[in-house]
């Protein structure tokens, strides 16, 4: 298995084949070019990912290629080769962005180890830049589902401001997809590159959130044995997104309302301020406006968290959307759980829009996580619903006419009743042990 792909790019020829054969023989596939322009070809074909070139090239300079390597190729990392005594072009490639330069001539045993950690610091790149195409692509705009007016105006808001780089306050109820709206802000960004933070002010104390967010200095309190970063200092260059800011206790309020005046915070125990660059996007499921009233939030923090506000439709507001995010959910779960499920019942997609969403999406999920684990058929059925959907179900639908779908509804709702205990159920219908079972095998009915 190759240890990865190296371009040497010099004009002579026996010194390029030479190092060729040295490094192929250590396992990395070589590639040769005699020039710049053979080497920009290679380098737009092949899997490249260090570059071994000469200073004086015949149609270009080695010096000046770095920089160009560096800016397409920002993952690839370069040596130098230079002539012997010419210490000056290597000191201007490393500035230009070269991984480090060597004299020509020089022994092997200064060649390898450099080319192995050039190489094991851009195979390193090219994994963080992957897995940051995987991560942007999962939080961007195009994949919030929802084909509703509700979301859809949402959706709009946030692209638009996404770029503009000011404070967003995020409002909805819980489980509406605050924090997902929020990844795909700081992903539409031009911070996406740097560090999004993501913090539940509702998940800490006042004490700990304080030290949480920004960080304190050894001996700060009992505890503290070292000196601790905080959130704020983590997304330096960022974003952070402040979820549940209603929750946050209104002394601390006023340190938030610092950072986003001055950009700078006072680490617990610490008597020097911090610098900062972060974005803020805040959001509540709380009405701030009557939370001020009551004394609980700030009005002045208020006015600068809400520069641009987005209101998040809940799902009772978009339900419309549940057969996509049902389906999408579904095809989510069901390759974890080893299961090959196709589809859901008219019955049961039903039985989802009637339902009262107080959950919202979070609910939503954890119901098809749910009936995926019960079900064991290639398709979803009320069967593999909670007791209250079975409730909910429309007595006007014509499907749910037919005796054998209230017959099925009714030993549901039975068991459920009695959690499950065959025998209550059987003497409660008034009807055999064996009948019962006969009936739950027919009806394909998942044991509550």
């Amino acid at each position: 298995m190759s240890k990865g792909h190296i371009l040497i790019i010099d004009d002579e020829d026996q010194l390029r084949k030479l190092l060729s054969r040295l490094l192929a023989l250590e396992g990395y596939t070589m590639h040769e070019a005699p020039n710049v322009r053979a080497a920009q070809k290679l380098l737009e074909k092949e899997e490249i990912r260090v570059v071994l070139s000469d200073v004086k090239l015949p149609d270009g300079n080695g010096v000046e290629l770095v920089q160009t390597i560096r800016t397409r190729y920002p993952e690839i990392e370069t040596i130098v080769l230079t002539a012997y005594g010419n210490i000056a072009d290597g000191v201007q490639a490393i500035k230009n962005g070269a991984f480090d330069y060597i004299t020509k001539g020089d022994d092997n045993n200064r060649i390898l180890p450099l080319v192995s950690k050039a190489m094991d610091k851009a195979v390193l790149q090219f994994r963080i830049r992957d897995l940051e195409k995987k991560i942007g692509g999962k939080y961007n705009f195009g994949n919030i589902l929802g084909t509703s007016p509700e979301i859809k105006a949402a959706i709009s808001l946030a692209e638009k401001v996404a770029p503009a780089d000011i404070t967003v306050l995020l409002l909805g109820e819980t489980g509406a997809g605050k924090e997902v709206f929020a990844q795909a802000i700081h992903q539409g960004s031009n911070r996406r590159q740097q560090p999004f933070v993501a913090v539940n002010c509702s998940a800490f104390g006042k004490e700990i959130l304080e030290s949480e967010l920004f960080g304190h200095t050894a001996g700060a309190f009992t505890g503290a044995m070292k000196d601790k970063k905080g959130f704020f200092e983590e997304a330096r260059g960022g974003t952070i997104f402040l979820d549940e800011i209603g929750e946050m206790a209104i002394e601390l309020q006023a340190k938030i309302l610092r950072v986003l005046e001055t950009q700078e915070f006072y680490k617990v125990g610490e008597s020097k301020p911090t610098k900062t660059d972060v974005r803020i996007i805040a959001a509540t499921n709380r009405n701030l406006e009557q939370e001020i009233t009551a004394g609980h939030f700030r009005a002045d923090l208020f006015y600068r968290l809400s520069a641009f506000q987005i209101s998040l439709p809940s799902l009772n507001e978009r339900k419309k959307d549940i057969p996509l995010l049902a389906d999408w959910f579904m095809q989510q779960v069901a390759p974890k759980m080893n299961k090959r499920i196709t589809g859901m019942t008219p019955a049961f997609l039903q039985a989802l829009q009637q339902h009262s969403w107080k959950g919202n999406i979070r609910e939503l999920r954890n119901i098809i996580e749910r009936a995926v684990i019960l079900t064991d058929t290639d398709t979803l059925d009320t069967a593999a619903l909670p007791f209250d959907f079975q409730q909910g179900l429309s007595d006007d639908n014509p499907a749910s006419l037919r005796l054998a779908d209230m017959e099925k509804r009714h030993i549901i709702r039975v068991l459920a009743h009695v959690k499950g205990n065959k025998t209550k159920a059987a003497e409660l219908m008034d009807i055999g042990l064996t009948t019962l079972y006969n009936k739950i095998k027919e009806y394909n009915i998942t044991a509550l």
